[in-house]
């Protein structure tokens, strides 16, 4: 999941981006077909299948047309960077992105050179997306997210300029450069084209990245109408910045339980629900989800729940709060479901398989692209 804080002020302001780095097509100046695929799609994977299986869904995906395949690190148990040279070394078309690495345990200079060598492996097809992790994984760590925003601009700006492979030197609350460069000796030497992403759900962070990413990674399990506000709090942190928001490319993930077996597909995305439930309750508030239901949920599933706590509080979940926030059933409601939250300004779908035939869920959007 994404996970982004939202509890400091914006402080310094960065320059205005280069518009050529941004792939943004805007939501508002097409209408899809209800369950018409749609024209740009990408996968997301996170620690379900092994790592080899995830190769192999991502070679079957790039085949189909997708655009990207996003690798998750959020909870303390897959990191992100592994997979994605796997990813890269497979493929040759398909960009591959962390979705997303957090600001905190890793030095600046470390996570752009790490970057800039995964550019090296799959030139130009490589993007860094960043977020502010979440207690209590990050407190139960040792680290203590105080000021996430200037923590994550300050990250932001360094590794934008370590991408140029410049000396680079910088001052900051929590990005310390004296005269540092990626120190490339036999290699390429030129700058690096790295798109930068931001894992926002708050609106502080929805704003910061308006104003200084590429794009922004909208989070899941949310419902098409939360990105209504979603999309003005972008706007103003794009007018900031002296753009638009149709600059900012609007990726967003999407749990998807595709199955024939209607019933089915609903039980399983029902389980990764009921942990949301427990675990981010405020943005199920936001997407609408009544607030008895959530009370009852946390009464329930903590953080870390055990799978029994989470069967248990699966049993209140009713599917129409399964379909609210999840592309859940069969494969036209799947597709339908991923065109809302285009028309509410997602500019590509990052689809998150649940189900147990996850070449059906490729196949079932990318059937289409591929023909396009």
């Amino acid at each position: 999941m994404v996970a982004s804080g939202d509890v400091s002020t914006m402080l310094t302001r960065a320059p205005r981006l280069p518009h050529n780095r941004l792939n943004a097509h805007p939501a508002s100046k097409r209408s899809p077909t209800a369950n018409a695929s749609p024209q740009r799609v990408a996968l997301y994977l996170q620690d379900k299948h092994p790592i080899r299986d995830g190769i192999r869904y991502v070679q079957r995906a790039e085949e189909r047309g997708f655009e990207a395949v996003w690798q998750a690190e959020s909870r303390l148990v897959r990191e992100a960077t592994v997979p994605m040279a796997a990813f890269a070394a497979s493929t040759d078309r398909i960009k591959v992105g962390s979705g997303v690495v957090n600001t905190w345990t890793r030095n600046v200079g470390l996570l752009a050179a790490t970057f800039v060598t995964l550019d090296d492996l799959a030139p130009a097809r490589v993007m860094l997306g960043l977020g502010a992790w979440w207690d209590p994984l990050a407190r139960k760590v040792g680290i203590s997210r105080r000021h996430p925003l200037q923590c994550m601009r300050e990250t932001v700006e360094a590794c934008r300029r370590l991408f140029t492979l410049d000396e680079v030197s910088y001052e900051g609350e929590f990005v310390h450069l004296d005269g540092v460069r990626i120190d490339v000796v036999h290699g390429d030497v030129s700058a690096r084209d790295i798109p930068i992403y931001v894992g926002a759900t708050g609106p502080k962070m929805l704003e910061l990245a308006g104003e200084i990413a590429d794009g922004v990674v909208l989070n899941y399990m949310v419902s098409p109408s939360y990105n209504d506000d979603a999309m003005e709090r972008l706007e103003a942190g794009a007018r900031r910045g002296g753009r638009s928001i149709d600059d900012v490319d609007r990726p967003q993930l999407v749990v998807c339980s595709l199955d024939d077996d209607r019933t089915k597909a609903l039980d399983a995305a029902r389980l990764l629900l009921t942990q949301y439930l427990g675990q981010q309750p405020h943005i199920m508030k936001a997407s609408g989800v009544d607030s008895s239901l959530i009370e009852e949920i946390n009464a329930v599933v903590d953080w870390p729940a055990t799978h029994d706590e989470i069967e248990k509080a699966a049993a209140l979940v009713p599917d129409e709060v399964v379909q609210l926030v999840s592309a859940s059933g069969t494969p036209d409601e799947c597709r339908a479901k991923v065109n809302e939250y285009i028309e509410h300004g997602a500019t590509c779908p990052v689809l998150y398989p649940l189900g147990d035939d996850v070449d059906a869920m490729i196949d079932a959007f990318g059937l289409q692209v591929a023909r396009t």
